[in-house]
């Protein structure tokens, strides 16, 4: 099994009057789905605690490069090229 864990970051969405990024972190089959601007883990399975709060850490961390990221990201473009 590979130890590489892999993030997907989704676009910038507003929810309730809230802007919003959702993140995802997948190593084979463990996944775990976090959340900006909280900088939480919400949901995880495989992952152990220790990995969850690094991974929160993380996001924490790296908040601007990701919130940067998320902008950039045009949905239906991708959508349309997927």
């Amino acid at each position: 099994m590979s130890d590489e864990v892999k993030m997907l970051i989704s676009c910038v969405v507003e929810k309730e009057g809230k802007k919003m990024v959702r993140l995802s972190f997948l190593r084979g089959s463990d996944y775990a789905e976090g959340i900006l601007p909280e900088g939480i883990v919400e949901k995880a399975q495989g992952f152990t605690e220790e990995e969850v709060r690094k991974l929160e850490r993380y996001i924490r961390t790296n908040r601007k490069d990701i919130l940067q990221q998320a902008k950039e990201i045009n949905p239906l473009r991708n959508w349309m090229n997927g």
